[in-house]
């Protein structure tokens, strides 16, 4: 039986060699085969030389580099695409994710789970931003898509080998594998974990960041946000009949017109303000076509370890 650890990287170099112990130690009294299969995302710093360093040290290391960062969700994809375990662990390198859960997945998947989630558990304080924004989110993407990703799930998970492949087999660009991963189905189990402290350096999953995936999830699953701008429509429409009923009444009982640039400049600037949001939400689904149907690779890759 074998495992393939799937590890994106980004500007990791300082994590790196303390990830590999931390690897080693939970799989050296294990009796499965393992492949550590390391995603360079287009580093700037020395993290695919001492990946190198490592493969040449352990042939288990392997890794590949992408041409240039092309993002967590490519990264993740380029390794299930490599991946030739029976079933796939994704982590993150920063040891957010601690790789002495190995077991607790493992025997989750042999009691007939095909996907493991792990659930992050409380520490420190209760409530952070990044915790309340997951959860509203997580709320929200239900609603819209009829998809429960569960809450505080984390990217860290175990897949069987029939679920990769069918991940395998969705190409397409728009990617988000936490909702690609629930949408397929299959049996799910779950299991509690402490998240650690980043070993060093700074989290790449900026504000910004984390907003963009939340916003390619919910167009990539949904058309809810198209209808809305049907029922706005409909809203501002009948607020304006309404608006048309109020001043022909005016005018036949009082035989005056209805006063106020005030009432007229707030109407202009909120149809037009709500156009504006319209046709964007509009050329956002029109630009994710435009990227399907341009079928450029999920990524390009610029070099393999160990991976033929």
């Amino acid at each position: 039986m074998k495992i393939s650890v799937i590890l994106p990287v980004f500007n990791e170099e300082s994590n790196l060699q303390p990830l590999y112990s931390r690897l080693q130690q939970a799989t050296q009294k294990r009796r499965e085969e393992w492949e550590f299969l390391f995603i360079d995302d287009g580093s700037t710093d020395g993290s695919y030389t001492i990946l190198t360093d490592l493969h040449h040290r352990d042939p288990r290391v392997h890794a590949i580099s992408l041409s240039r960062n092309f993002g967590q969700q490519a990264a993740l994809t380029a390794g299930l695409d490599a991946a030739t375990g029976d079933a796939a662990i994704l982590m993150d390198a920063d040891l957010q994710h601690p790789p002495e859960m190995f077991e607790a997945l493992i025997q989750k998947w042999r009691e007939g789970y095909d996907i493991v989630h792990t659930v992050r558990q409380a520490a420190g304080r209760l409530w952070d931003f990044k915790t309340l924004a997951s959860s509203m989110f997580y709320g929200v993407f239900r609603r819209l898509t009829g998809i429960d990703l569960g809450l505080n799930a984390a990217d860290f998970r175990l897949l069987d080998r029939q679920v990769i492949e069918s991940l395998r087999s969705l190409r397409e660009r728009t990617r988000f594998l936490r909702g690609l991963t629930v949408w397929v189905g299959f049996r799910v189990g779950t299991v509690p974990y402490q998240a650690e402290p980043r070993h060093t350096g700074q989290t790449k999953y900026t504000v910004p960041n984390m907003l963009h995936l939340a916003l390619d999830g919910l167009v990539s699953f949904s058309a809810a946000p198209l209808y809305w701008t049907i029922f706005a429509g409909f809203f501002l429409s009948a607020m304006g009949l309404g608006e048309i009923v109020y001043a022909l009444t005016i005018r036949m009982t009082t035989h005056r017109a209805v006063s106020g640039w005030t009432s007229l400049i707030i109407w202009i600037s909120l149809i037009g303000g709500l156009q504006l949001i319209l046709m964007g939400v509009s050329g956002i689904y029109i630009a994710k076509i435009y990227e399907e149907v341009k079928q450029r690779p999920i990524y390009v890759v610029r070099q393999r370890l160990g991976i033929s």
